[in-house]
């Protein structure tokens, strides 16, 4: 009878533990959807009306979670999926959580440490700072993303660990290193750090990386047809023996106005020859009423003598917290030969590019 009792008794109070534990634990359902209209001036040789999406953020489903472990120790996941809002089919073909998939440990007063596929510090910490995401637009983000401030290829990583730190008077410190999983401690290897610091209007960001065979969209971001002497011919990508990413920003609010500038610079390596990818990027935006803000912001990028420069005016109207529509225009111009080739648009068949973008966005 004892143990019958005894018996009961434990399993009362591992329920009640089990009980307990769901109680300390969250999983967030989250998601973004985003589709429009737009005009291109020149693409490919001729004027076009298209469907776009994604452009004030990018489409995409997650889930993330947390459980509390005791003591200021929790458990943390995110699994994202990237997916077009126009056709359903997903961003990466084959790849269900393409954006990010990870798993880790946070530990209150020192930080993360999480491991899978993730992104680097570029995106996360210079990323904000840019005309692109300040404006809401990413049609405004650097030719062929090489620079990596957008989320998408290259950005997101696989086989990684990753730390960030718990903010330190106003400082932000992480380190990434990805695995080769192969024989060769090179192939593959990736390397990232990157800093950022917060005191009240001010905000200043760095980072760093290191990638070694990593494949840039040469050919369809930026229209070349040959690079450091290989043929980019029907959008063939350029494999870079190594990349080396650096890359400082900053931001200050002043009332209603934010002003922000950065500035990157893109090492590629390939059988001893290097060439470096610079661009300077700055702009201001204006909170007019709490529900509508308009921004303008321009960037110059310069690669293998040749110049590309943007100018965007953009206008985002709040229906609400969670829906947004918005009006940019992108006006770009190539030097030296170059084509136009707009983010997520296409090349233009000269060096001359005007997009116009429409549409509504909503989260949730």
């Amino acid at each position: 009878m004892k143990k019958c009792l005894l018996a009961s008794a434990c399993a009362a109070l591992g329920m009640a533990s089990i009980s307990v534990a769901y109680a300390q634990s969250s999983i967030t359902l989250y998601g973004s959807l985003d589709a429009g209209v737009g005009y291109v001036s020149n693409l490919r040789g001729s004027h076009a009306f298209i469907a776009e999406q994604g452009t004030f953020q990018a489409d995409r489903w997650g889930l993330t979670g947390t459980e509390d472990l005791g003591s200021g120790l929790k458990t943390v996941f995110k699994l994202e999926s990237g997916f077009s809002t126009l056709s359903g089919a997903m961003s990466s073909a084959g790849t269900l959580f393409n954006r990010q998939a990870w798993v880790g440990l946070a530990k209150n007063g020192i930080g993360t440490v999480t491991l899978g596929r993730q992104t680097d510090f570029h995106f996360e910490m210079l990323g904000p700072l840019s005309t692109a995401q300040t404006l809401g637009d990413f049609s405004a983000f650097h030719p062929g993303n090489v620079d990596g401030l957008a989320n998408t290829v290259p950005v997101e990583l696989s086989n990684t660990a990753k730390f960030v730190s718990q903010p330190f008077a106003g400082l932000t410190i992480g380190a990434l290193y990805g695995f080769t999983n192969s024989s060769s401690s090179t192939t593959g290897h990736t390397i990232s750090f990157g800093a950022n610091y917060g005191y009240g209007p001010l905000k200043l960001a760095a980072a760093w990386s290191e990638y070694h065979d990593r494949a840039l969209n040469l050919a369809g971001g930026l229209g070349l047809n040959a690079f450091e002497g290989v043929n980019l011919a029907n959008g063939a990508p350029f494999v870079a023996d190594r990349v080396r990413n650096a890359g400082i920003g900053g931001s200050y609010q002043w009332g209603r106005v934010q002003l922000h500038a950065l500035y990157t610079q893109v090492r590629i390596e390939r059988l001893g020859a290097a060439q470096d990818y610079r661009t300077i990027d700055g702009g201001a935006n204006v909170q007019i009423t709490p529900a509508y803000m308009v921004g303008a912001g321009a960037w110059t990028m310069t690669l293998d003598g040749k110049r590309w420069t943007q100018a965007t005016l953009a206008n985002v109207y709040s229906l609400s917290k969670r829906t947004q529509l918005y009006m940019d225009v992108m006006v770009e111009r190539a030097s030296s030969g170059a084509v136009a080739s707009t983010m997520g648009i296409g090349p233009s068949s000269s060096g001359s590019q005007t997009v116009v973008l429409a549409g509504i966005h909503h989260f949730f």
